[in-house]
């Protein structure tokens, strides 16, 4: 389990397919920059752009992971070199600085705007309808593995494609440590709705089919 806080930005500094091709998957290696990796180990999680990934090999100053073609299919920003999100697992001995995250991506999201107010961005994102149900007012939502809060939430139809538009606003000190402030319109990002929200949508499911 993740927070959402991003603990550093690191880089992904290589890309190399794994045994079998590209159809099975490549493998990362990743500079962990600020990220202190002396309480990892092998085999321990670390989330990439919000995405729960293994550690396969482990130096002082940086990692690699394993990411399959089913994981490469449903993110961005995993399959090439570049700056890249980073939070260790949650311990219980963690403050809950963010929400309850699981680093699995629901869906992929397309930056509609990014645009100042302030000091402060609008960040707005198209999300696929169907995951528009879990998303409302003041509600959480992780975006490339940072927890943020839904400041509005419209369902609309543009030309034909059923979307789900929710704004969010941005903090500078968010922008300043986050990859997210090289978002610009027409970005895809990595969407993980709220876990409470995704069993509250399942009971209710149940519910209503008895």
């Amino acid at each position: 389990m993740f927070t959402g806080i991003v603990a550093a930005v690191g880089t992904i500094t290589s890309v190399a397919p794994l045994a079998g091709g590209l159809d099975a998957g490549v493998r990362l290696a990743i500079d962990a920059g600020p990220l202190s990796l002396a309480d990892v180990g092998l085999g321990d999680s670390i989330a990439i752009n919000g995405a729960c990934m293994t550690v396969t090999e482990k130096s002082a100053t940086g990692f690699t992971v394993d990411v399959s073609r089913e994981s490469l299919n449903k993110t961005v920003g995993l399959d090439a070199p570049g700056e890249v999100n980073l939070e260790k697992a949650l311990t219980l001995a963690e403050r809950l600085g963010g929400h309850l995250v699981s680093g699995h991506v629901d869906g992929l999201g397309v930056v509609h705007s990014f645009e100042p107010v302030g000091e402060s961005r609008e960040l707005i994102i198209d999300a696929p309808h169907e995951l528009g149900k879990f998303l409302a007012y003041k509600g959480s939502i992780v975006v490339n593995g940072v927890s943020l809060t839904v400041n509005r939430v419209h369902d609309l139809d543009e030309g034909g494609q059923k979307v789900c538009r929710f704004s969010i606003n941005l903090i500078p000190h968010t922008i300043e440590v986050t990859t997210l402030r090289h978002l610009a319109a027409g970005s895809r990002v990595n969407l993980e709705i709220d876990l409470i929200a995704r069993y509250v949508e399942r009971m209710l499911a149940a519910t209503t089919a008895r």
